[in-house]
């Protein structure tokens, strides 16, 4: 199928593109990996498109004591490549390299997948395990958010009408940390049918992990601390998460894969 007619422009910079966006059915578009086939669909139908994918603004990388803003427009290439700084010992580059096939990863951004928040994509469970925190900007000011608090559920974010994802900040990890990240997918390069994330350091005082590709937002475990000293199981830590879910079976080895990846760094 082909989108509804609709409108396209550039923006000169940040603040156009804030200006641009304040119009009804207007939408931001970068890497159109996830918003393409939605409106070839016509599943969305927006009015008009603004190119916000060049923007400066959305395209630096910026490193502060304790963690490293990655730009918006950043895409999943050029964290596979690492061209654009990777504040963990790689963990981000090895989750950017996995991400569906490459022609997708040559265009997809990581503030469009979050934008997106589709729950079986790779950076909503990533960034929620590392703690990251999202920069929005918008018709009302600058904010921040928690991812956690940023993916609302499937497909929706707290995202207001005008606003848009500037940056991600991803937090240091501390000297010894470890990190395990599993998807279990069907073939090669297809979205998760579950996905887990554990991080552990120790330097910094922080312990999360999370389940992905639940039809929601990733939910965090609460008992990580149980979890991670093993005095609670993989099963019992997704009971305990998503005492809803009918079929645990490939959470639990998502989780149990995680756990494991963890251990060998």
């Amino acid at each position: 199928m082909k989108p509804a007619p609709f409108d396209y422009g550039g923006a000169e910079d940040l603040a156009a593109a804030k200006a641009a966006l304040a119009g009804e059915g207007v939408k931001p578009a970068a890497g159109t990996q996830s918003l393409g086939p939605m409106m070839n669909l016509r599943l969305v139908r927006p009015g008009a498109l603004v190119d916000i994918a060049d923007l400066p603004a959305l395209r630096e990388v910026r490193e502060t004591a304790t963690s490293v803003l990655i730009g918006a427009a950043i895409t999943h290439a050029e964290i596979e490549d690492g061209e654009a700084i990777d504040p963990t010992p790689g963990w981000m580059r090895a989750a950017a390299g996995n991400i569906a096939h490459r022609a997708v990863r040559n265009r997809g951004t990581i503030g469009g997948s979050l934008a997106h928040a589709d729950p079986a994509a790779d950076w909503a469970i990533v960034t929620t395990g590392l703690g990251a925190t999202i920069h929005i900007d918008g018709p009302a000011g600058a904010r921040t958010l928690p991812v956690e608090d940023f993916l609302t559920g499937p497909f929706t974010t707290a995202l207001a009408p005008g606003e848009l994802i500037v940056a991600v900040e991803i937090p240091r990890p501390g000297e010894n940390a470890r990190f395990g990240y599993n998807k279990y997918t069907r073939q090669v390069g297809e979205f998760a049918k579950a996905s887990a994330v554990v991080l552990d350091d120790p330097a910094n005082n922080r312990r999360r992990a999370a389940l992905g590709a639940l039809g929601g937002a990733p939910r965090l475990i609460e008992d990580v601390d149980a979890l991670i000293e093993g005095t609670l199981s993989p099963e019992e830590a997704v009971a305990a998460t998503v005492p809803d879910l009918k079929v645990p079976t490939l959470h639990v080895t998502a989780l149990t894969r995680a756990l494991a990846l963890m251990d060998q760094r």
